[in-house]
């Protein structure tokens, strides 16, 4: 098994055909079918097979799938902390829940960053079911997002930012300023961003807590783009209440009201625990808590991108 064999079989698996993967992968499509068939063989699995509606892969494909990206995502990631290293620069790897990452992760990073000028930040969206796994495989230095149910001896955890979670929906819709009953919030249609498909966290824990059926909920690779279709009318959307002040109050859009709309929850960080010298995850962790940075996760600043490495991790949904 080889990194270009894995990198044919994953181009196949994101764009749905031999033929694809040979284009972007610019070589040819006898070259993607014989790494494919190599894996094949080495695994003794199909791993896929075509059928009229696109590609239809086995349990063993959709798992090969699934760590290849792993693999591949950190063979670059050791590229570039070997890069770092020789040019005398510290990689600061962030895991952090797509909630905080679209948010409030680029108003801490700039603010951090400038803190150390040798020091890049690379920030993932993962979900926070893994965040333990990242950490004790030093996959990641820092975990941010939902608490834990429960914390391993070996990792710290520290509680960030207290924030609030509140429904809205655009200004026309039947429950503009309305106190919601629970009966009547299930009944919706939900727009939601990517935290709704994970199981830790404000939102899940709400779509929970309300009973909301799979057929309610409309998930959008962002949440800004679900508040956009909400603020054209198409249903509600669960929003972090300092984030859509500003079109509360230009009448974009209107909270729902009422105990049933909203959540109280708490963002926190995770580093492993070390007697030693205090490293930039730990710095990063004690430091988020303080009152110039929960100001800066709040306002939303950009970042600086000689500091900032973006990094795209892509999960595969059976």
């Amino acid at each position: 098994m080889t990194p270009t064999q894995l990198r044919a079989y994953v181009a196949v698996v994101r764009l749905g055909s031999v033929k694809q993967a040979a284009a972007e992968l610019a070589v040819s499509e006898s070259a993607v079918s014989l790494h494919v068939a190599q894996l094949r063989k080495e695994f003794g699995d199909k791993l896929f097979t075509k059928t009229a509606a696109g590609l239809a892969f086995t349990p063993g494909g959709l798992r090969l799938a699934s760590r290849a990206a792993e693999l591949l995502g950190l063979q670059d990631r050791t590229i570039l902390e070997v890069s770092a290293a020789k040019r005398g620069r510290r990689l600061l790897r962030v895991a952090a829940s797509s909630l905080f990452a679209e948010f409030a992760a680029p108003g801490l990073i700039e603010l951090f960053a400038k803190r150390a000028a040798d020091l890049d930040v690379e920030l993932s969206v993962r979900n926070p079911g893994s965040f333990e796994s990242l950490l004790l495989t030093r996959s990641a230095d820092i975990a941010v997002g939902p608490q834990p149910p429960v914390v391993d001896t070996a990792i710290t955890c520290r509680p960030m930012m207290n924030y609030r979670l509140v429904v809205v929906v655009g200004p026309d819709h039947p429950l503009a300023g309305v106190s919601a009953s629970p009966g009547q919030l299930r009944e919706q249609t939900w727009l939601l961003g990517p935290s709704a498909a994970t199981d830790l966290g404000a939102v899940p824990a709400m779509l929970r807590r309300l009973a909301v059926p799979d057929d309610r909920q409309q998930i959008f690779q962002s949440h800004a783009a679900a508040l956009g279709e909400a603020k054209r009318g198409r249903g509600v959307s669960p929003a972090l209440s300092f984030t859509v002040t500003p079109d509360v109050r230009d009448g974009q859009l209107q909270q729902v009201m009422g105990p049933h709309a909203t959540v109280e929850a708490v963002w926190h960080s995770q580093v492993l625990a070390s007697p030693g010298p205090l490293s930039a995850a730990a710095e990063l962790s004690r430091f988020s808590s303080t009152p110039r940075a929960i100001q800066a996760m709040m306002r939303g600043a950009g970042v600086s991108i000689g500091h900032f490495r973006p990094s795209v991790h892509v999960t595969l949904w059976s």
